[in-house]
């Protein structure tokens, strides 16, 4: 007869313990919410020290001690003694235009080379492809000569036309991987209802390429509203400046007006977040499902 025991006390608590799937030992957790806490610290520190020296005095612009003496002087002096508003608006044309036309492009364009096969269908493809290789300071000499024939320098059009070679490609690419993962039977059935392809495209797929057209409507807002160096070739004389070209008059070769140029930074950044506030439920489902095909 076989007699079997209980084991005892002291071998219960000795056995190790086993870890869920998934779960982190102390050691482990510490780290990670180190890492976190030290990641998160510097990228918010920039904007925050931003912030803080647009609010000290210019005698303390470069000093560490933020809060010795808070003043809205710098936010008064660039918006009564400095052409800052009219940058303002020059930008927000510029942008306007940029994000519209870009979204109407880029939307049409994807949706063409998604849905039907036409001559040059591959080639244009590349081109829009190829086109985002050239770096901004091989492409400003030859884009600098073409607005100048056209007549477009100093004008807001001209930008706007350089930032879309800039903005269209990108998108319409993406564009084009949205539209791929729409079920092509919704075309049908918009067909079959007697739509045309335009009806079809405006009524039906439009409305379901929100996240898409989000992701292309922020793209070529921030590209148009931070681009410095077209701006600063194509734009002459301070009521013609986007706030681009409009900030670097802040900087000459006896250094920087850091009470002016902080203040600019923190209002030029309140239309990108909102912008990107208004967008953001949309932006990871957009730039996912735009990867999906090429």
């Amino acid at each position: 007869m076989v007699t079997t025991t209980a084991p005892t006390t002291a071998a219960r608590h000795s056995a190790p313990k086993v870890r869920l799937r998934g779960e982190r030992s102390p050691l482990a957790s510490t780290a990670l919410h180190l890492t976190l806490i030290v990641a998160s610290v510097i990228a918010v520190f920039p904007v925050l020290w931003v912030l803080l020296t647009s609010l000290k005095p210019a005698e303390f612009a470069t000093t560490t001690d933020f809060f010795k003496e808070t003043t809205f002087e710098n936010y008064t002096n660039l918006l009564q003694n400095t052409k800052f508003l009219t940058w303002f608006g020059n930008s927000v044309v510029v942008a306007g235009l940029t994000t519209l036309i870009g979204v109407i492009v880029s939307a049409s364009t994807g949706y063409a080379v998604s849905r039907f096969r036409f001559p040059g269908k591959r080639g244009l493809m590349w081109t829009l492809l190829i086109t985002q290789m050239f770096p901004v300071a091989v492409l400003i000499v030859p884009i600098y000569n073409i607005m100048a024939g056209m007549g477009l320098l100093n004008k807001p059009a001209g930008l706007v036309i350089t930032y879309l070679t800039i903005s269209v490609p990108f998108c319409a690419w993406m564009m084009k991987g949205f539209f791929d993962t729409i079920p092509r039977e919704i075309d049908e059935s918009g067909q079959v209802d007697g739509l045309t392809p335009f009806g079809t495209f405006w009524r039906l797929i439009l409305p379901l390429a929100k996240p898409g057209l989000a992701v292309t409507a922020f793209y070529s807002f921030i590209t148009a509203w931070g681009e410095v160096a077209y701006a600063s070739a194509f734009m002459v004389g301070e009521d013609n400046l986007t706030l681009a070209g409009g900030l670097q008059l802040f900087v000459n070769q006896y250094g920087a007006q850091w009470g002016p140029m902080t203040a600019a930074s923190v209002l030029i950044a309140i239309p990108a977040a909102l912008v990107f506030l208004f967008a953001q439920k949309h932006l990871v489902t957009g730039m996912s499902a735009g990867a999906v095909k090429g």
